[in-house]
């Protein structure tokens, strides 16, 4: 049996379609005996829209390439200064199904969030992590139901998974330092005006290699 440590990879700059290529291949060769790993990387500009995505949520792409994908979820973006991280992980192994993989991937984000003293919150039925813009690092829990769900609320990290003989891949992006505008150009994961914000935003000093080991460092704790 492999050893019960995903390893951790960190690739660089890489295009999204041969990654996402990679990826497939990589589930669709894999055996019972594979490792799992977790790929760390950052991405060119570029959209991704998953299986369920409309093509109305693509407002002006303003010649960003558009990636059809097969991950679920909608329309999101890619580029410079996030830290995406793609867990190949086999949940029949782990003993966990989807529902429990996603929470663990949120968590893991929440948890990297508080080494940076930022509070990230869950929204019922909109996968992701979200943060309170008036009081980024303070840790009361937000009231559920809202009379405007995101009303207050910035969007940290966005996940989108696919799941195929019970192995993970697509993943998760939490957003450290980058140019935001292109998240204008679509309605971020369907929902139109939803505000998308990075630590750079929250006052958050750090850089890319600190947040994508923290992140790293923390998938495999909770993915192991």
């Amino acid at each position: 049996m492999p050893d019960s440590l995903p390893l951790l990879r960190h690739l660089g700059r890489v295009d999204y379609a041969p990654t996402l290529d990679a990826m497939r291949t990589f589930t669709e060769t894999r055996t019972t005996d594979t490792p799992d790993e977790i790929w760390l990387c950052e991405h060119p500009p570029v959209y991704t829209q998953g299986v369920a995505g409309l093509p109305s949520h693509v407002l002006d792409a303003a010649g960003i390439p558009v990636v059809q994908t097969n991950r679920g979820g909608q329309v999101t973006y890619h580029g410079p200064g996030q830290v995406v991280a793609y867990p190949l992980i086999d949940l029949r192994r782990l003993g966990i199904f989807v529902k429990e993989y996603v929470y663990r991937l949120e968590q893991a984000v929440l948890k990297t969030l508080e080494t940076l003293d930022i509070t990230g919150h869950r929204v019922p039925g909109a996968p992701g992590i979200y943060v309170n813009l008036a009081d980024p690092a303070g840790h009361a829990a937000l009231s559920w139901p809202r009379p405007d769900t995101f009303a207050g609320l910035g969007k940290v990290a966005a996940l989108g998974i696919k799941v195929s003989r019970h192995c993970t891949y697509h993943g998760v992006a939490l957003n450290v330092d980058m140019d935001l505008k292109p998240f204008s150009g679509i309605n971020p994961c369907g929902y139109a005006a939803l505000q998308t914000v990075d630590l750079a935003t929250l006052g958050v000093r750090t850089d890319w290699p600190t947040v994508a080991q923290r992140l790293g460092d923390r998938l495999v704790s909770h993915l192991s």
